[in-house]
């Protein structure tokens, strides 16, 4: 299947978490499925700390073409670690 050309036509994502995206600097889905979800999450929280966790689990999903949903709910403990790692779990 091919991948879509637009950010906001992944899977889990729509215009608002693609211009959310753009405003950290990826622009295009090649930039996005390359990129780590979680350093994104990281700049977008420092661009906006009221960036949702759900965010971060459709990223996932939708560099996994999986619904966000399964993600938060099979990885939520190992999501939550890894962000507290970086320290800025929520």
């Amino acid at each position: 299947m091919k991948r879509p050309e637009q950010i906001h036509a992944l899977r889990g994502l729509g215009p608002a978490s693609e211009s959310m995206i753009r405003s950290i600097g990826i622009s295009n889905v090649e930039i996005f499925m390359q990129s780590d979800p979680f350093e994104i999450y990281r700049k977008l929280k420092a661009a906006n700390p009221n960036t949702s966790l759900n965010l971060l689990y459709a990223m996932i999903g939708a560099q996994e073409d999986r619904d966000w949903k399964d993600i938060a709910s099979e990885r939520r403990t190992a999501i939550l670690m890894q962000l507290d790692d970086m320290g800025i779990a929520p």
